[in-house]
């Protein structure tokens, strides 16, 4: 075949695919939405998210401009350890590492289809030498070296759409590496607040020994001098060492938590350097941010549109299998092996075949793809708008957890500041014979319960602050 001829091919079977044909195809081809891209569906319910903290049936309104889950988490943790620990979090964790990976991964995948527009080409040298057992004994050698391009021309979207596919799991690939940074963040910040928190408990569970202790040794001197019973020396020993078995629990929680910390740092236990309770400065106002705001700063959110959105185009690709496929393919071959003769030098060899296939019966197959796509792509939306809401509930919990804490702590400091004066006072009485052991013991266990309990609503604030950050998309600065 002679160039003339293979140009006057190329012609005939790429005629109905001239310019003006191709227009009118993808115009055509548009209004069955074939080529149609990803929209964001307007029945997504973003209303009344998060539900106002004090008015139980009004949801939340917020006239600032900035959102609390914006700002970068060095702005909102500010310990210059704690931020140590995050950075090394971050850079050594093996979820995050992984998430990275997965990130390549997906752009290698966007690589290939992306060249899935270009030809394949091919070559495939190959070379006979025989030689014939007769008088003279003749010897012939053959040669091919062909190449060979294969186009598949994506008149009815179906690369397309597949590119597009793998455009937004790519997004949402990385849309999980962000998520994994503000879990890690919130993480290392949780257990420092937490190890911060034990170690207050335990000062405080300290200073309770020495009030038990001497309540103890008062109690035996008392005995002694035959003005209390030998039960009333047991219930104040009994008491000193309630105090104790408390303490090494909460050593025991520290060991724990450091070995949390550890595995997050992707290191071996070890002890975490960390700073004093009452010495964190965390924000006290947030702007909580609504509706929209939720669907664009939260990660794993905007992970689960990308699911919807991947969906969509796995639609278009099944659609797109009811058309027919077309496939140009031209070889050009140098070979010394023109049919039953040999000659030398080599001859090109070259051809070009164009191909239609139009699906008629396919088992069903087809339809059944195109019915499950769509099937995915509901329960994509379904997922994704059940993301939404949890977000607002979280966010609403971090809210209602931290104005309930921050009441409940202003109170419990009142009634720790009653109860260690009515310490004092019940143990000058009883020195004066004015109250037995058991209102003295009794009143030692109160502040103790009172001071632990302020701990833990103090730490339930500082853990509402980073559930709210993480609520809303925070940690990836």
């Amino acid at each position: 075949m002679n160039d003339m001829s293979i140009r006057h091919f190329f012609r005939t079977i790429m005629k109905p695919l001239t310019w003006g044909g191709v227009g009118v195809g993808l115009l055509l081809l548009s209004g069955c939405g074939l080529y149609n891209k990803y929209e964001r569906p307007d029945d997504v319910n973003t209303t009344g998210l998060i539900r106002d903290i004090v008015v139980g049936t009004d949801t939340l309104q917020v006239n600032s401009d900035e959102n609390f889950g914006e700002l970068p988490w060095r702005e909102v943790f500010t310990d210059p350890q704690l931020q140590a620990l995050i950075e090394k979090a971050i850079t050594n964790n093996t979820d995050l590492r992984n998430a990275a990976l997965n990130v390549k991964m997906m752009e290698d995948m966007l690589k290939v289809a992306k060249l899935a527009f270009l030809p394949s080409v091919a070559i495939a040298p190959s070379g006979t030498l025989s030689r014939v057992m007769m008088d003279g004994m003749s010897t012939s050698k053959t040669y091919q070296l062909p190449i060979s391009a294969s186009w598949n021309v994506d008149l009815f979207g179906n690369i397309l759409s597949q590119k597009r596919s793998a455009q937004v799991q790519l997004l949402a690939t990385k849309d999980y590496q962000v998520a994994v940074q503000t879990a890690i963040v919130s993480g290392v910040a949780n257990l420092y607040y937490t190890l911060m928190m034990l170690d207050e408990q335990v000062d405080i569970l300290n200073d309770m020994e020495e009030l038990t202790k001497e309540t103890w040794e008062m109690m035996k001197l008392q005995k002694n001098l035959g003005m209390a019973r030998s039960t009333s020396v047991q219930s104040a020993e009994a008491s000193y060492y309630s105090v104790q078995a408390q303490a090494v629990d909460l050593r025991r929680q520290i060991r724990e938590m450091e070995n949390a910390m550890s595995l997050l740092l992707n290191e071996a236990g070890h002890q975490i350097p960390r700073g004093k309770f009452y010495n964190q400065s965390l924000p006290s106002k947030f702007a909580a941010g609504v509706g929209i705001q939720l669907l664009s700063n939260r990660a794993d959110v905007h992970a689960a549109e990308m699911a919807l959105a991947q969906c969509f185009y796995d639609v278009e690709t099944a659609r797109s299998r009811f058309y027919p496929s077309i496939n140009v393919t031209g070889t050009a071959m140098f070979t010394n092996s023109l049919g039953s003769a040999i000659v030398n030098p080599g001859e090109w060899l070259l051809s070009a075949v164009g191909s239609l296939t139009q699906p008629i019966f396919a088992h069903g197959q087809i339809v059944a793809g195109l019915r499950v796509a769509k099937a995915k792509q509901e329960q994509a939306f379904n997922t994704w708008q059940n993301l939404i809401l949890k977000a607002g509930n979280e966010v609403s919990n971090a809210l209602l957890l931290y104005n309930a804490s921050d009441e409940k702590s202003q109170l419990e400091a009142r009634q720790v500041e009653v109860l260690t004066q009515n310490v004092e006072d019940t143990k000058q009485l009883y020195r004066s014979k004015g109250s037995n052991y058991l209102e003295v013991i009794q009143a030692q266990s109160s502040l103790l319960n009172a001071r632990i309990s302020k701990v833990a609503d103090d730490f339930s604030k500082m853990q509402a602050v980073v559930n709210l950050y993480q609520a809303l998309g925070g940690g990836s600065r």
